[in-house]
């Protein structure tokens, strides 16, 4: 027992740190799974997520007109050549005019994975989670949340996971071809704007403006729970009160204001060792992944979020009278609040990540 109990940890570290040599197999398989999925929906196959008649909100999503005849057959294509070219990356395979090309179509991938085609639902979906757990005491909200959550959010989730590991195979493909080492991204010589001074500058900006975008969003909602219009009708501030929709709405304000908290951590000394009033864990490390990876979830959740209202206020005919600098102008920042959050989760990496143990750069 004693044994196991050493062994286990050690080799999931060895696995967690070694992700430069498995990534690229994982995106293989991955995107050759999806691509077969895709050759099914081809072929017939039902459960196609995309487009109006098999997504109840497909108004929500940037591939709301697509048709399952032409769109199964570009997915059955991207998945299964996606594979191969990923096992090609894999071998750190090509230079010049052909490392460009995988860079990109791999970059592409990613980023049309993990922003462009999820929408709101997904940061909706998680957003959600402690309202539930808070108000299921109280049987609220009157569904059960798996019920609200249909296959089109969960095949959303399933490409975030997919752009994830498209993202991962690029970045190691990039830096062993590059001559930078594949687990830091470490060169014998350091950028001007990475070290430790210009960090904790940049760093503290980044953490500045994801801080203040939350909060610019929880102010009017928290305004509304408490029965001031601000920005908004006495009417529509009515039919709010009704519904119950501002209790949900402080609801969400308070999952943002926690957010903002917890990115003040990126760059305050608790996000690096445990307070001392959180009994058993006070002056502990905190490991980094524990801020890093909630941290770059969210940036991706509330980016894709906001590019979706920016999208639907350029598509429509008419602005409705309700829609004012409350009620939809904080969610036109999220793209630049996930691109803050970003950026500061990236200083925080860099100020935590130490020497190397692969390379011995530090």
């Amino acid at each position: 027992m004693t044994t196991d109990a050493v062994t286990r940890p050690r080799s999931l570290s060895a696995w967690r740190t070694q992700w430069p040599e498995w990534a690229g197999y994982l995106t293989a398989a991955w995107s050759l799974a999806y691509g077969l999925l895709g050759l099914f929906w081809a072929l017939g196959g039902p459960g196609f997520p995309f487009g109006h008649g098999h997504d109840a909100a497909a108004i929500e999503s940037i591939l709301a007109n697509v048709q399952v005849r032409s769109a199964a057959p570009v997915i059955a294509g991207l998945g299964i050549g996606g594979a191969l070219i990923a096992l090609v990356m894999v071998r750190a395979w090509g230079r010049g005019a052909l490392r460009t090309g995988l860079l990109a179509f791999a970059w592409a991938l990613a980023l049309a994975l993990l922003v462009i085609i999820p929408d709101r639902r997904v940061l909706l979906a998680v957003a959600y989670v402690p309202v539930f757990i808070i108000g299921a005491p109280f049987h609220y909200p009157p569904v059960s949340f798996f019920a609200a959550i249909p296959w089109p959010v969960i095949n959303q989730a399933i490409l975030i996971i997919g752009g994830v590991a498209w993202a991962a195979t690029a970045l190691a493909y990039q830096r062993v071809t590059a001559g930078a080492c594949a687990h830091c991204g470490r060169t014998d010589q350091q950028a001007g704007w990475m070290t430790p001074p210009a960090v904790a500058r940049w760093g503290w900006w980044a953490v500045a403006v994801a801080i203040a975008c939350p909060v610019l969003y929880a102010v009017p909602r928290y305004a509304w729970a408490l029965g001031i219009p601000l920005g908004i009708s006495e009417g529509f501030l009515r039919e709010g009160q009704r519904t119950n929709l501002w209790i949900a709405g402080a609801g969400l304000a308070t999952v943002a204001v926690g957010g903002a908290i917890l990115t003040l951590g990126l760059a305050q000394k608790w996000g690096e060792v445990f307070p001392r009033w959180m009994l058993g864990l006070a002056g502990k490390r905190v490991p980094p992944a524990l801020a890093i990876v909630p941290a770059l979830l969210i940036a991706d959740f509330v980016t894709s979020a906001g590019l979706e209202e920016i999208r639907a206020l350029g598509l429509a005919s008419e602005i409705p009278i309700e829609v004012t600098w409350t009620t939809l102008g904080p969610t036109l920042l999220w793209p630049l609040w996930g691109a803050a959050l970003a950026v500061a989760t990236y200083a925080y990496y860099l100020r935590r990540r130490g020497q190397c143990a692969f390379c011995g750069r530090g």
